[in-house]
């Protein structure tokens, strides 16, 4: 952002006083620009043990496997979003369940946050932003076609708690979205 949404006057890069770091700060009105990351929410819809991905029909990863997500809008809830996500990339209704993950993506400037759901029936399609939309069980999952890697570290901790028969809350911090090598997770 170079100019002020409030008054039009060019922004400054200072730290405001009781701040601890520069921020876009407008010398006209005195208006202090934040910029904080953007929220990703999504599910993990099952039915009858399968799970439901999408192949993406928009960058970034097009033509790459994912979990239904996106960016949670204004005036919703994060399972509102989830709901909303899921809906919009797989038509596909679900009832939706706990928290499951939620990923800090440094890099990015994303939080990733994805709930457990079950499906209500199986039926379900491609949306706008999906070429294609199927269930797989955890031998069929294209692991290396997988879009994102918070998709595949939730996916991997899913059937690893399903196989132990508990389901937990895991989160972690990604410093390089990329590569899961420089990610530090606290599972």
């Amino acid at each position: 952002m170079k100019y002020c949404s409030t008054c039009s006057t060019p922004l400054e890069l200072r730290i405001p006083e009781g701040d601890n770091r520069p921020r876009s700060c407008c010398p006209g009105c005195g208006v202090i620009h934040y910029v904080n990351p953007k929220i990703v929410v999504g599910s993990i819809p099952t039915f009858e043990g399968k799970v439901l991905l999408c192949k993406r029909a928009i960058e970034p990863r097009y033509g790459f496997w994912t979990l239904p997500a996106g960016f949670m809008e204004l005036n919703e809830t994060t399972h509102e979003g989830a709901q909303r996500e899921t809906w919009e990339e797989a038509g596909a209704k679900i009832k939706l369940g706990p928290l499951f993950t939620m990923f800090d993506v440094i890099r990015a400037e994303q939080v990733h946050i994805y709930f457990r759901a079950e499906m209500s029936s199986a039926e379900f399609c491609a949306g706008e932003e999906s070429l294609d939309v199927k269930l797989f069980s955890e031998e069929e999952i294209p692991w290396d076609e997988l879009a994102f890697k918070t998709v595949s570290k939730t996916l991997s901790l899913f059937f690893a708690d399903r196989k132990a028969g508990q389901y937990t809350l895991h989160t972690g911090d990604v410093y390089d979205h990329t590569d899961w090598a420089a990610s530090q997770f606290k599972v």
